[in-house]
């Protein structure tokens, strides 16, 4: 079960760098990321921004120097990590054979929500559709459900890759709902080339100064 937000977070990544057979995306990464504040990693398609945030979140693993992951200065095992954070991005899929509902219920039982469904269905403007199939949504639908999955999660740490990806002025306005409400003692990265959405963080890290 995931811990919840409020206990100090800190990664610390060290010479880390991340190859494609002979090709390295990044290489000598030095940062440290601490809880309450927002970063953006930022670069032009294909810099690797978004493979730097998926070695963050341990979903592909990196080939030189190390990443330390501290919850309440207690090192969090790398292999137990991913209880401790949320993450919304384009390549990662929803099941488009359950509605909505099925899907939050789904995610509950490895993931707490801290909202009722109901709720949070309200808040994504999608409680008139939640008795429908993913798969008959919109991209914007499917995107603002995401967003979701990974926002109302109570975890300290919110990855986001893309965020406003399909969305229209509505759900970017809704987008930056989130970000106000939602991630005040979190620390977030954020993954994109779109000043809008991340044009409110506190640091932001070229991914250009890594090669």
């Amino acid at each position: 079960m995931p811990i919840g937000i409020g206990l100090p977070m800190q990664i610390k990544l060290t010479n880390t760098g991340k190859r494609f057979n002979r090709e390295w995306i990044f290489r000598h990464f030095e940062y440290e990321f601490l809880s309450g504040k927002k970063y953006a990693i930022t670069g032009s398609n294909g810099s690797g921004k978004s493979t730097l945030l998926q070695v963050i979140s341990g979903s592909i693993s990196h080939n030189e120097g190390k990443i330390e992951m501290t919850l309440n200065g207690t090192s969090l095992v790398e292999e137990n990590c991913f209880q401790h954070l949320s993450i919304a991005a384009p390549y990662l899929e929803l099941i488009e054979e359950m509605t909505a509902t099925e899907f939050l219920n789904f995610h509950a039982s490895l993931k707490p929500l801290n909202h009722s469904i109901e709720s949070i269905l309200s808040v994504i403007n999608l409680e008139k559709a939640a008795k429908k199939q993913i798969r008959y949504y919109s991209s914007g639908m499917k995107q603002r459900l995401k967003l979701a999955q990974a926002f109302f999660c109570p975890t300290p740490l919110l990855l986001l890759d893309e965020p406003t990806t399909n969305l229209d002025a509505e759900g970017i306005s809704l987008y930056h709902q989130l970000i106000t409400e939602h991630t005040h003692q979190k620390l977030l990265i954020i993954s994109s080339n779109d000043p809008q959405e991340y044009s409110f963080c506190d640091e932001v890290i070229g991914i250009a100064n890594y090669k």
